[in-house]
């Protein structure tokens, strides 16, 4: 059994006061005791949390030997730049594995021209994927995890780039993430593994936080859980890399 898990994190804050705990974001990662875990809203290195790298310490909380971080944007959260250092202030997504990695992979996603939204024109955030190859019990798993844009026809982009992406990996293969979105057109011919509602935390209502699969595979148990942190569920599930029963 493997326990994969999503969690778009927030930066560690609590939804209702904005307030950022390392100790319990690292508490609220524990919790999920995930085997591999895409987090998304990740900070690495911002005053708003503390300079914490986020990415590290969830790998820490869950004992995981791999992690990677991949950037959206950099400099300091209000004050981006175009022109960031290596280790300087960021925010991204990250994946974290208890699984060995036998390869790592970064994309960056269509749609970085300014978009229409509430009568002004503005830059939409900037979109990444992280790619890995798990040496998972029973052979190798291609992951993606990623953080779609929220605005609808380049999600719709974005999606059909991920397929394409996810496609170059060994399967079985997963996508987990904050999709902003339902699994849609773009993504049919993958499964779901869970349809829980994920947002918004207190009272979730929608469900746009996936683990899908490339194919039907057993799953043993899927579940939301408010951790305390964030104003998304953390989307966690179990499964056996096998085939699900007819």
């Amino acid at each position: 059994m493997t326990r994969l898990a999503t969690f778009n994190v927030l930066h560690g804050a609590r939804a209702h006061d904005g307030v950022v705990d390392l100790d319990r974001y690292q508490e609220a990662v524990a919790s999920l005791d995930a085997d591999v875990l895409a987090l998304q809203e990740v900070d690495r290195g911002q005053p708003r949390s503390h300079g914490g790298d986020l990415a590290a310490l969830a790998a820490q909380a869950l004992g995981a030997r791999e992690h990677r971080f991949a950037a959206s944007r950099h400099g300091t959260a209000g004050a981006w730049t175009r022109h960031p250092t290596r280790q300087g202030p960021a925010y991204g997504i990250a994946l974290v594995s208890r699984l060995p990695v036998l390869a790592w992979g970064e994309v960056r996603l269509p749609g970085r021209a300014p978009v229409r939204r509430a009568g002004r024109w503005r830059f939409d955030e900037p979109r990444t994927a992280l790619t890995a190859v798990l040496d998972a019990p029973g052979g190798p798993v291609g992951v993606v995890a990623t953080h779609l844009s929220v605005v609808r026809g380049r999600n719709e982009r974005q999606a059909r780039a991920l397929a394409r992406v996810a496609a170059a990996l060994p399967g079985p293969r997963v996508l987990l993430g904050d999709l902003n979105r339902r699994a849609g057109d773009a993504l049919a011919e993958w499964h779901a593994l869970a349809d829980v509602p994920t947002y918004p935390a207190d009272a979730p209502r929608v469900q746009i936080d996936h683990v899908l699969a490339d194919r039907p595979l057993r799953v043993l148990a899927a579940r939301s859980t408010d951790t305390g942190i964030s104003d998304h569920r953390a989307l966690v599930v179990d499964v056996a890399w096998e085939p699900a029963l007819p």
